[in-house]
């Protein structure tokens, strides 16, 4: 499967709302909890400084999205946030792997200094890894900082680096 990670487009909306939903509806990674539609969907990821998605060449399936923004204003403008969604069918093919590379490259050329991540569930163990596989230094730890889809409050776990 030869993957390519490329800027969205207004024809990628619709594959990207469904996987935006499909993590928002599984309640253990994004704090999000209001579903898109095309519309609002549009709105969101138009809204982005930047916007990921991964294809697969061959099919033209997308598979994955990122979305990019600042994580603050003024003096700490500097500092970018980035969503990361890979379709449930599609985890575990290195897709987030190539989506962080990208946005890491991408929040470079836009002139962000540092990019945090401010809610890494505790329990998201692939994630978890996979930033610190790629150097991404762990914050610290804030207790019961997520609400899972069940009710339950788990801890997050802030990571960053240095672009």
């Amino acid at each position: 499967m030869d993957i390519l990670i490329r800027r969205y487009n207004s024809g990628d909306i619709e594959s990207m709302v469904a996987i935006w939903n499909e993590v928002v509806k599984e309640g253990n990674a994004f704090p999000q909890e209001e579903i898109l539609d095309n519309g609002t969907g549009a709105v969101f990821f138009s809204s982005q400084t930047y916007c990921g998605v991964a294809q697969d060449s061959e099919s033209g399936c997308i598979m994955g999205l990122y979305i990019l923004h600042p994580n603050n204003v003024g003096r700490c403008g500097h500092i970018c946030n980035a969503s990361y969604a890979v379709s449930k069918g599609k985890r575990g093919l290195h897709i987030g792997e190539k989506l962080v590379l990208d946005c890491t490259r991408q929040a470079k050329a836009e002139g962000f200094k540092i990019l945090q991540f401010n809610a890494v569930v505790a329990t998201n163990i692939h994630a978890r890894h996979l930033y610190e596989r790629l150097g991404f230094k762990q914050l610290g730890t804030i207790p019961g900082g997520f609400r899972l889809g069940d009710g339950i409050y788990e801890d997050i776990c802030p990571y960053f680096t240095v672009l």
